[in-house]
């Protein structure tokens, strides 16, 4: 894993696209604070850079760092979540400017996936998590369902966990500063 991690993070760090496992399905990612390479991604996927794409940390510090004012509600949702759960936020510091939605909020997940935490911890930033599909395309279930396209359209591809069959997206839920909750996806 530690050959994986460190070859990830080069590619991250030359401003690179990364195919990826995560806690919920392979996911396209690259550094979060990197406009360029997010819009890498948007092109990958074919897809318009309104459309928000989520966000991976891999602790509460992280997320801190990341979000003006992390309502309270926010841990608790967190602490009982018993599936992978993203969190949109309002006001987020220190990203990519294309990667905040017009509304100024994004969506970021705390994840549960040791690759993924070991990742983050050591590249030190958020990095981006959007699904390993083209835009309009199903989601693949696993790593063999990945189309030519996303395969050929990263720089690095992470040889774990390939034969496993992923899980399902996360959980979707907005929390505005002003108190409001709503469930964008179960």
């Amino acid at each position: 894993m530690r050959e994986e991690i460190e070859k990830a993070i080069e590619t991250l760090k030359q401003g690179g696209l990364i195919l990826y496992p995560t806690d919920t399905v392979w996911g396209i990612g690259c550094d979060a604070t990197n406009a360029n390479a997010v819009n890498k991604i948007y092109k990958l996927k074919q897809r318009q850079d309104d459309k928000a794409l989520i966000c991976l940390v891999n602790n509460y510090s992280m997320l801190e760092r990341h979000v003006d004012n992390v309502p309270k509600i926010a841990y608790t949702i967190l602490d009982i979540a018993d599936k992978p759960t993203t969190v949109i936020y309002d006001a987020p510091a220190g990203i990519a400017e294309n990667l905040v939605a017009k509304d100024n909020t994004l969506a970021i997940r705390i994840v549960n996936h040791d690759f993924c935490e070991k990742l983050i911890k050591y590249f030190g930033k958020p990095i981006v998590s959007t699904s390993a599909n083209i835009s309009g395309q199903p989601t693949p279930k696993s790593f063999k369902e990945i189309s030519e396209a996303v395969l050929k359209g990263v720089d690095y591809v992470v040889n774990l966990h390939q034969q496993k069959n992923g899980g399902n997206p996360s959980t979707i839920i907005k929390l505005s500063n002003s108190g409001q909750v709503k469930v964008i996806r179960e």
